[in-house]
Formats: C-alpha cells, structure tokens, sequence
C-alpha cells in the first residue's frame, strides 16, 4: 500500500508538472493577458507598444542582432520586484511562453534577448531595473542585483573606502548576472580567484515561481548556478558576494612591443611568467597587428614591481618610467579606455592553453595579423589561487594546469552588412589554432558564448542531455553531466532553455 501511494504521488506530481507546460492554442494572446493582470501595466511592453523597440535597443549592445532578421519576443516584462519575476514565471509556465533572461545584453550570441530560430514564440525578462548595491562594510561584503553594472557595482563599493573592492570584469557595462553566472574571469583572478569563488549567496525564482536562498535552494543548486549558466535553472536576482582588500595605490604599466622590437621572443617567455608567481601581478597580453601589448596591475608599488620584473621577466625590459600609480578605482577605468577604444567587439571565441605555444609557432600565428578582416586576441593569465580550486568545486572546470584563455575578437561597421571578411578570418583563425590550444575537448568559456561549437537538440519538446554534450563538455568538462543532473531535478520540463543552456538528465 505504501509503494502505491508513493507511486500515485509520483504519477500526479509528474501530470501537475504536465499541465502547468501545456500551452494553450491562443497562448499568445491568454499568456499577455495574464501579465497584464498580474503585473503593473508599465512594466509590461507588447510588440505592440511604441515603446517596445526602445526598450529591446535600450538592452542590447551588439548591433547585429537589433535588425528586422532578428526574431523579437513577444514582449518584454521589467520587474522592480521579485514578485514580478514570479508572476511573469507563472504566466509563462501556465500558457506554454519561455522566458529569456536579460541582464546587461552583453551575451555575443544574444540569447539573452532573442531565438536563433523562428519556430517558439517567447518573452523577454529585462532585469535592467534591478540593480541596487547594499554594501555592509563591517562584514565586507555586498547584496549586488543581477540588473546591476559591473561600474555599479565597483562605485557603490568604493565610494566609502577605496580599499575594499570587488575584482571582477574590466567593462563596466556588463551586467553582474552574465558576468557571475557564467564564472567570471577577471583581473585579479589568479589573487583571488573568479567572481563565482567569492559568492557566499544568491535569491533567485526559479522555474515553478518559487523565490529561493541558499538555504531554500539546496547546495547542489546553489553549485549550479554560480559558473553553470544560472539561466539553465532559474532568474537569478541578486548575489552576496566576499569583497577583498586592496592597497590605498595599485601599480599598473601598458608596453608595447612590435615583431622588430622582439615581441614573439617576449611573449613566448609571457608564457612561463604570466601564470606565475607573484600572486600579486597579472599582466594581460593584447596582440594585434605587429604588436604585443602587455596590460599589467600589481597590488603594490612601482619599486617593487620594477625589482620584480627585473628578476623574473627582465625580457620585457621595464623601468620605472613605465609605472603608473592610482587607486585601484582608477586601474579598472584605465584599462576599460585602453581597450574600449579599439570598438566594441562583434563576434567572439575561445580557447585555453596548457602548453606553451613555441617560438615558431607564433612566428606563424603573427602573420594572420596581416589579414584583411583580422581583429585582436587577448591573453589571460591563470595559474596562482585558480589552480588551488578542484575543477569540480564550481562549474568553471578550467583550473589546474591552465597557462591561460585566449579570447578571439573581431569587429565590424554597422549591423552586419560588412561583416563577412572579419567573420571568415575569425573562422579560419580559430581553426588553424587548434593545433595549438587544448584538445579532447578542446576548452571554450562560457561567457565567450559560441554557437558554431553546438547547439541542443530538442526532443518531444525538452532538450537531450546527448545532444548537449557536443558544447556541454567543452564548457564545463566534467561538470556537464552533474549540472544536467541538477537541471531534472529542478527543471525536468526544460522550461528554462535556449539553444546552450543545460538540458536535463532524464
């Protein structure tokens, strides 16, 4: 009797699960309909709304996807409250319309705010009006909302003591949920590791509406979502994170090296140095065209780094000359201006490397430099705190032995009329480095979000753990199958999908 009543529960928890995903013939129609009774009218923004078009532009940064090509949601919802997200998740569930989640837009494929495909019909959850900072200085930490800027971020924190800091990406228009939920690579990450290693909670909706904490969310979840894709398993709303001490003045140098002045015989050695000790010094590498330009901050000051480098990188020959020295504040802006002059990338891919790449063959890589179309690569280093983390702690599985990622960038005008020379080059580019980089799989990122890699495939409506495997393991190695594993048992419906998100493992 006792296995058939637990047998009877399973049938009508899986029937309730059934109806709530079933849509409606005229879902469209029914499923606005139960936003606008659910929701404050002003948040909710129709195709039909001569606000709509604004409001989407107002989101998106890569102009390629805002065209008539790209297929639009059905609407956008902007909730100022959590409340809202739930509504919006439960008119959703009830009348069969997926939800993608925006943060800051910066997402290269745009799945954040649109389908690659015209065959579902989906709306859009904005969360650009949740975006407030609440710092607590004598705990030294901070609840940060999904909606909120990385530069927001940085000033709510620093405006009250510049020592306290919160390291993560160098744009400061990237939104905090696509930077956190993806890993987070940033600039001191080999001091004190990725935006996800510094984390101590989140508040999130998740797929049946419910608005779940750590404690409430169990830690498998809680795993999941910081570094697996937290769109995969709900909308993530806000995040506690550790703030870390830096001093009162950071040391940062730019030098530039061409091909004449030995810039392959620099950053050959680059390799060794970068991923090394101190733990203190990150020095990033921006190649393109014939040059080498070596983008460093150093948590101390400028005699220390000058006595540094001389004994442990004496090939690039600095001098104090070369130093810089400004508030930590300052070195984000800095290095966000260096490169934000270059333009606003368009396509993107990725890379890691375990091996240093040899002389010769940089001597090759070099020469696509001087190809019509070519864009830029930046290397960043790994090595220190990173390869103290188990690859399985986070879902971020690039730890131990990595030397560093390889960003791939390319650029165009306009919204992509002009951009079949720098996409091709960024193709074949990509493929002439495999013979380069880290194979079996060869590693990508998650936040450099790739299409050309794989796609789900969808099956009776929900997305096969298979058909994910061909991206999945390249993302997130060994994580894959455990992420998948969270995904059923907290979305076994696939509610929460796009064309890279985790499919469960049914």
């Amino acid at each position: 009797m006792a296995m058939l009543k637990r047998l009877l529960s399973l049938l009508l928890s899986c029937f309730s699960w059934y109806l709530i995903s079933l849509p409606s013939p005229s879902y469209p129609r029914v499923f606005t309909q139960c936003l606008r009774e659910k929701l404050p009218s002003e948040l909710v923004y129709e195709q039909s709304s001569s606000s709509f078009t604004d409001v989407l532009g107002s989101s998106i940064k890569n102009p390629r996807f805002f065209t008539n090509a790209t297929v639009r949601p059905l609407c956008i919802v902007t909730p100022t409250d959590a409340c809202h997200v739930q509504a919006a998740v439960l008119c959703g569930r009830r009348h069969g319309v997926r939800f993608r989640v925006l943060s800051g837009g910066q997402d290269y494929e745009g799945l954040s705010y649109r389908w690659a495909r015209h065959d579902e019909v989906f709306g859009v959850l904005d969360l650009a009006d949740l975006r407030s900072v609440s710092v607590n200085h004598s705990e030294s930490t901070a609840w940060v909302d999904s909606g909120a800027t990385l530069g927001e971020l940085y000033y709510a924190i620093a405006k009250n003591n510049s020592r306290v800091v919160f390291p993560a990406g160098d744009c400061p228009t990237v939104g905090v949920g696509g930077q956190f939920s993806g890993g987070g690579i940033r600039m001191m990450m080999r001091k004190y590791g990725l935006s996800i290693d510094n984390v101590l909670d989140a508040k999130m909706v998740n797929a049946n509406g419910d608005l779940l904490d750590r404690a409430s969310m169990g830690e498998d979840l809680f795993w999941a979502i910081r570094g697996g894709g937290g769109e995969s398993f709900g909308v993530v709303l806000s995040w506690k994170i550790q703030l870390v001490q830096v001093p009162p003045t950071v040391t940062v140098f730019s030098i530039g090296k061409t091909l004449d002045q030995g810039a392959i015989d620099i950053l050959t050695r680059w390799q060794v140095v970068g991923p090394s000790r101190p733990n203190d010094l990150t020095i990033r590498v921006k190649v393109q065209g014939p040059e080498a330009l070596f983008l460093a901050v150093y948590l101390g000051t400028c005699s220390s780094l000058v006595t540094t480098m001389g004994r442990r990188f004496p090939e690039l020959g600095i001098s104090s000359a070369d130093c810089r020295s400004m508030t930590w504040l300052e070195s984000v802006a800095l290095s966000f201006t260096t490169l934000a002059n270059i333009g606003t990338p368009k396509e993107v891919k990725s890379d890691y490397v375990r091996r240093p790449i040899s002389e010769a063959a940089w001597n090759g890589i070099f020469s696509w430099f001087k190809m019509s179309g070519s864009g830029y690569i930046m290397l960043e280093p790994h090595g220190g705190f990173m390869d103290s983390v188990p690859a399985a702690a986070t879902p971020y599985p690039h730890r131990n032995g990595v030397l560093y990622i390889i960003q791939y960038l390319v650029f165009w005008q306009g919204d992509g009329g002009t951009a079949a020379t720098p996409m091709t080059w960024l193709d074949d580019f990509y493929g002439f480095m495999g013979q380069h980089v880290s194979t079996n799989p060869r590693r990508a990122y998650v936040n450099f979000r790739d299409l050309d890699i794989g796609q789900n495939v969808v099956v009776d409506d929900v997305s096969t753990f298979h058909g994910g495997e061909v991206w999945g393991e390249r993302y997130f190695m060994g994580n894959y199958p455990r992420l998948a594993t969270v995904k059923a048992a907290v979305d076994p419906t696939d509610y929460l999908r796009n064309q890279q998100s985790i499919p469960p493992l049914l």
